[in-house]
C-alpha cells in the first residue's frame, strides 16, 4: 500500500504480520486467508462480523420495492434482497478524521470516502 490512499492487499497484510510478528512469509499469508476465510463463512450462514476498533460487517435484509429507470421513467420490481453493509466503528472514525486533519490522507482519498447528502441521511437513519 502506498503512503498516500493506495489499496490496502492481502500480501500487504501478510507482509506486515511478517515484519512485526516474526512469522514467515508463507505463515503469514496462511493466516491472513484464515481469518478472511472465517469471515465469508461467517457472513455466509447469517452471522453479523464485529471487529472491535474497526467495525462491524452487517447483513441487511431488503424488502421488495418499486424502483424506477431514471431515464425513460419506466416502474419495475427490484427483488428482496440481502445486502452487506460495513459500519466503521467510533475508533476507525475518529483516525481517519485525525489523519486527514495532519495531512496523512491524500485529498484524492478524502474525496473517494465522501458521502452524498442522500446516502449519508439514509446511513444515519439505521
Amino acid at each position: 500500500m502506498t503512503e498516500m490512499g493506495g489499496t490496502l492487499t492481502r500480501a500487504d497484510l501478510a507482509d506486515t504480520i511478517n515484519k512485526r510478528m516474526g512469522f514467515s512469509r508463507a505463515e503469514s499469508l496462511q493466516l491472513v486467508e484464515s481469518v478472511l476465510t472465517h469471515m465469508c463463512g461467517s457472513l455466509s450462514s447469517g452471522e453479523n462480523v464485529k471487529i472491535t476498533g474497526f467495525g462491524s460487517f452487517i447483513l441487511r435484509d431488503k424488502a421488495e420495492r418499486i424502483g424506477r429507470n431514471p431515464k425513460t421513467g419506466v416502474e419495475a420490481p427490484i427483488t428482496s434482497r440481502r445486502v452487506l453493509t460495513f459500519r466503521p466503528s467510533l475508533l476507525l472514525k475518529q483516525r481517519i478524521a485525525a489523519a486527514a486533519a495532519s495531512g496523512r490522507v491524500s485529498s484524492r482519498s478524502r474525496a473517494s470516502n465522501r458521502r452524498t447528502p442522500f446516502l449519508s441521511s439514509q446511513l444515519d437513519a439505521r
